[in-house]
């Protein structure tokens, strides 16, 4: 049987960046692991320093169950180089090279409006983007 994965986003502002992956991936606050009713709760349960947050992270879902869990956790260093591990948000791949390309262009313009930055743009293939701090991530079609 194949292993399950979670991500995890190492960031300075978990809230911001999870609002902004919600919106480029469709996911949602994961629900609090049982029996807790709420995060804060369940934060709460562990020995952690007193200055430790519950908002600095954020545990976001595929309201579907279909992807990956993704974690978006404050660390104290800035990112310093390329991220070794990116995510593909890849588009529907079916019809024409034209009609793929332009939904991958329209996902990477909502991408910038919702504070993503382009990168570079590999005409016909792929866009490489960039979060708001600055995780790099493609946006791409999916095998059609």
């Amino acid at each position: 049987m194949a292993a399950k994965i979670d991500l995890t986003l190492d960031c300075a502002d978990a809230q911001s960046l999870a609002v902004f992956w919600k919106t480029a991936l469709g996911y949602i606050d994961e629900p609090p692991p049982a029996p807790f009713t709420t995060r804060e709760e369940w934060h709460a349960s562990f020995d952690l320093p007193e200055d430790d947050s519950v908002d600095d992270g954020a545990w976001l879902c595929d309201p579907d169950g279909n992807g990956p869990r993704l974690a978006v956790l404050k660390v104290p260093e800035p990112k310093t180089a390329k991220n070794r591990l990116h995510i593909d948000v890849r588009v529907p791949g079916h019809g024409s090279p034209d009609e793929r390309w332009a939904r991958i262009e329209a996902e990477s313009a909502r991408l910038v409006r919702a504070g993503g930055t382009v990168l570079e743009v590999f005409d016909g293939h792929h866009v490489m983007m960039a979060d708001p701090e600055g995780n790099e991530f493609c946006v791409a079609a999916a095998a059609a």
